[in-house]
């Protein structure tokens, strides 16, 4: 009786069909025919990704570390938080290390989850965990064959005038850095 004074409500969809469009070394594309929480029946296109690393590598002074590099889907150079890929099967903080070394040099005594978030929920699996480095060793970058990286430390300061100016556009990069200046910054 109780059982039909509150039906269970379906939190996932159901899915009727799916096939893999596409499966290359970084994403896929699969599509599912579904029926969704609520009873829309749709057909979903989903970019499928293992999900990624950011990192914010906070240095002794305070200032935050950026990565410039080329974008060829937007067509240009933009400044980013570290961030790479996690192989299947690879911890996050593992993940998070080894992109650290690859694209700065730097290791980190510690790491600090800060954000775990989803950056295109719409048609992307893809899910970011940001993380803050702190207690850093500078080292030798060991880029990969095609990334062409230069990195630069800014202030907080510079950094959040840079995102108010609209000159700093990499989303991942305002999330994790406006999250650090709101609730970190001050050890809180």
């Amino acid at each position: 009786m109780l059982a039909e004074a509150f039906p269970v409500r379906r939190t996932t969809a159901r899915i009727l069909h799916s096939r893999m469009i596409y499966q290359g070394p970084v994403f896929g594309v699969r599509q599912d025919r579904v029926i969704e929480p609520g009873g829309i029946r749709a057909t979903r296109d989903v970019v499928t990704h293992y999900g990624s690393v950011v990192l914010l590598p906070v240095l002794a002074d305070r200032r935050i570390l950026l990565v410039r590099q080329y974008r060829h889907a937007v067509g240009q150079f933009l400044w980013e938080l570290v961030a790479g890929r996690i192989e299947p099967g690879e911890p996050s903080l593992g993940a998070a290390r080894r992109e650290l070394l690859e694209e700065t040099g730097y290791t980190a005594r510690r790491f600090r989850k800060l954000l775990d978030v989803f950056p295109t929920p719409g048609f992307v699996s893809e899910r970011m965990i940001v993380f803050a480095a702190m207690g850093l060793t500078p080292g030798r970058a060991r880029p990969e064959s095609d990334e062409r990286i230069t990195t630069r430390a800014y202030s907080l300061r510079q950094l959040e005038r840079m995102i108010r100016r609209g000159t700093l556009r990499d989303a991942k990069s305002i999330a994790g850095i406006l999250f650090f200046s709101r609730f970190l910054r001050t050890g809180s």
